[in-house]
């Protein structure tokens, strides 16, 4: 199967990152093609930035819909353009936070998330009550560490986030870390070693659950809000993006 990993943003390192994440726990036998839009935000840091990372993710998609991809995942925390991407695509779209939270509640019963910059910590708020996971999510922390500060030696990432989680597991009495951007996907394992709990990064979480829904024989529903947009000429610097055919 063929699973597109879609980093919303265009910074490339971490777009590479993101594919390195992704193909380290597909299975034989799944190809991963990481892609970024070509256009938008070098990071996703708040609501502007995810109105123009939406629309690359719909580029992406159209892109992949095109070149034969079975499932997408969307590597951002924010989930930008999920419902359109599910719109568009035939096949399963999963977003890495809808993912994680999926993850975490079957392993424990309460989980906190870690994020970079505190004020994306009211973005996750939303999802998790859009998702329903009001009864599960006991805590978001953000660290304010910059995303594209996370691979950077100075700015301390590692040790900042896990000081974060600990102080989440001890304050929110959670039995899980999700942590809470794709960029962190490297640090996963080494937290969890030091932190005893589950830590879930959302990336390796999305492509399983892809990989998944692919085996099954399982495609986004197209009746009802999933449908395909409706066929239609959009204007001005939308007009790439217009819907034509159904999927």
């Amino acid at each position: 199967m063929q699973i597109h990993v879609i980093n919303p943003n265009t910074t490339a390192s971490m777009t590479a990152a993101i594919g390195r994440a992704a193909d380290a726990c597909a299975a034989p036998g799944t190809v991963i093609r990481v892609v970024q839009p070509s256009f938008g935000a070098p990071s996703i840091e708040g609501h502007h930035d995810d109105v123009w990372a939406a629309a690359g993710v719909t580029e992406q998609v159209q892109a992949g819909v095109v070149a034969g991809a079975d499932a997408f995942v969307i590597a951002c925390f924010g989930d930008p353009g999920l419902a359109a991407a599910r719109e568009l695509s035939p096949g399963p779209v999963i977003g890495i936070a809808e993912a994680a939270f999926h993850c975490a509640s079957l392993l424990a019963t309460g989980f906190s998330v870690v994020t970079t910059l505190s004020r994306t910590c009211v973005i996750a708020e939303h999802l998790v009550v859009q998702y329903g996971f009001e009864r599960r999510c006991r805590g978001i922390h953000g660290t304010d560490i910059a995303v594209l500060e996370l691979d950077d030696p100075a700015s301390d990432a590692y040790a900042r986030i896990l000081a974060s989680a600990r102080t989440a597991l001890a304050h929110d009495r959670s039995g899980a870390i999700v942590l809470g951007c794709a960029g962190m996907a490297d640090l996963c394992r080494r937290l969890q070693a030091e932190l005893g709990v589950p830590v879930i990064d959302g990336v390796a979480a999305a492509v399983k659950l892809a990989e998944s829904l692919v085996s099954l024989g399982l495609r986004t529903s197209k009746h009802g809000d999933y449908a395909a947009p409706l066929p239609k000429a959009y204007a001005g610097l939308a007009a790439p993006f217009s819907p034509r055919t159904s999927p």
